[in-house]
């Protein structure tokens, strides 16, 4: 018979090293078994939970006190609002891991994809950049500079609102397909101030969300800038103690 104890001590030796190992491929795990085992045949040692920890965790981004404490701060504001607005549920955020730092999250697919919605996803895509505003009084340019930056991402939706979802309040109608709005909206002011305008809309939920909870917020990020990354379930269980601590 399975000793239940056991199970759960295995599970809980697990858990850090399948939330570090998020973001890799089987074929990279492999490979870094390998890399590792071979490493410790040297030592004339066998592999623990330990030597695997430290191997994932070498992938981490060095980063000053003060980098990773507004990095911790971006992540936590991202997860926050994505949490709260319920539109989709945080698998992780992390700090130093795959880059500086993120969020992953999985989307729920029974919301319907109102404007709501998509105003709800737009201010989960600025809440970094926003509490960065909130916590420390100025933003760093890493929300933006690409493509799949967060202010390219919800500068993308804000257009397609305005140009191919239908949610425009002028010709809602009119279908402009992406190509061509994305040429005219450094020309078009007639383009560019309804989405101006529905980025500062997002943004502001995100700001509202933030200074409502923002002792949840702060202590979100402190964790993360402790721990360097945190579940899904734990981010849960500190809203649900905070909700809890409120009534």
């Amino acid at each position: 018979m399975t000793d239940a104890t056991a199970h759960s001590s295995s599970l809980d030796s697990l858990r850090p090293l399948a939330l570090l190992a998020l973001g890799r491929t089987g074929a990279d795990i492999e490979r870094l078994v390998r890399d590792v085992r071979r490493n410790l045949r040297r030592e004339g040692r066998k592999m623990v939970w330990n030597d695997l920890e430290a191997a994932l965790r070498n992938a981490e981004a060095v980063m000053s006190d003060d980098l990773r404490w507004r990095v911790s701060v971006h992540e936590a504001g991202h997860a926050l609002v994505y949490a709260l607005t319920g539109i989709a549920e945080v698998q992780l955020a992390s700090v130093g891991l795959h880059g500086l730092g993120m969020v992953a999250t999985a989307a729920y697919d029974h919301l319907p994809e109102t404007e709501a919605w998509l105003m709800n996803r737009m201010a989960a895509i600025l809440a970094g950049r926003t509490a960065e505003v909130l916590v420390i009084g100025e933003p760093l340019a890493g929300a933006g500079g690409a493509d799949e930056s967060d202010l390219a991402r919800a500068t993308d939706m804000a257009l397609a609102a305005e140009t191919r979802l239908g949610f425009s309040c002028h010709q809602p109608l009119l279908y402009r397909p992406s190509g061509t709005a994305l040429n005219q909206l450094g020309l078009d002011r007639q383009l560019a101030e309804p989405v101006n305008a529905r980025l500062l809309a997002a943004e502001a939920i995100a700001r509202a969300i933030i200074k409502e909870h923002r002792e949840l917020h702060v202590a979100i990020a402190e964790r993360l800038n402790t721990v360097g990354i945190l579940s899904g379930a734990e981010l849960r269980d500190m809203i649900d103690h905070a909700n809890g601590g409120a009534t």
